[in-house]
């Protein structure tokens, strides 16, 4: 574990394991114990942003144990997905699959988000059991609601956007909505489940 300040507000946390993380420093916050404006876990990292003091809160929480048993916070979420992406032949061969049986490992996987960005709304869903290789060329636009594969994880892109993952198929779900509370539907910690529709 490494503690890193990030500017004059915000500390960088280097753990193994940043869901756990996560979870246990957001209980922290919402029971009063921890002052801090954002937490926000990545693949390997929790980010703190709106620190008082960095330097006392990285001593504090250097020491600091806590029970991850608190990892999921909420229930399974399923996502409606219709497999007829562009890429799926390529990454079942690749896999090592029929198109079928590919439909069928995606669908009996229960994804984890790792952590969110690149864009509102779009999840990094950890639980693939390969490493899918980006596209050579990333395409220009990529429709909403694309469910793609790159490296070591999943993801629906929420708006259409450059990108460069294999697209295997693409569900109607409504990924981000300013409307909501959260406004992203997929939220760090969250199990997913893609159902064939």
């Amino acid at each position: 574990m490494q503690f890193r300040r990030v500017g004059a507000d915000a500390l960088l946390i280097e753990v193994d394991t940043p869901l756990n993380w996560f979870a246990a420093l957001d209980a922290e916050r919402a029971a009063g114990r921890l002052a801090v404006v954002d937490i926000v876990p990545g693949a390997r990292t929790v980010l703190l942003d709106g620190v008082a003091d960095p330097v006392g809160l990285a001593a504090r929480l250097s020491n600091w144990t806590f029970d991850p048993a608190s990892e999921l916070p909420e229930p399974p979420l399923t996502v409606d997905v219709r497999f007829d992406g562009m890429d799926l032949p390529f990454v079942a061969e690749l896999a090592g699959l029929s198109v079928a049986g590919l439909v069928d490992k995606l669908t009996s996987t229960d994804f984890m988000v790792a952590f969110c960005g690149f864009a509102p709304g779009f999840a990094y869903l950890r639980g693939l059991p390969w490493n899918i290789p980006r596209l050579p060329t990333p395409r220009t636009r990529v429709p909403a609601g694309s469910v793609a594969l790159a490296a070591e994880f999943a993801g629906v892109y929420p708006t259409p956007s450059p990108g460069g993952w294999r697209i295997v198929g693409r569900t109607e779900a409504e990924l981000f909505d300013v409307a909501r509370t959260p406004p992203a539907l997929m939220t760090p910690g969250r199990t997913v489940r893609f159902r064939a529709a």
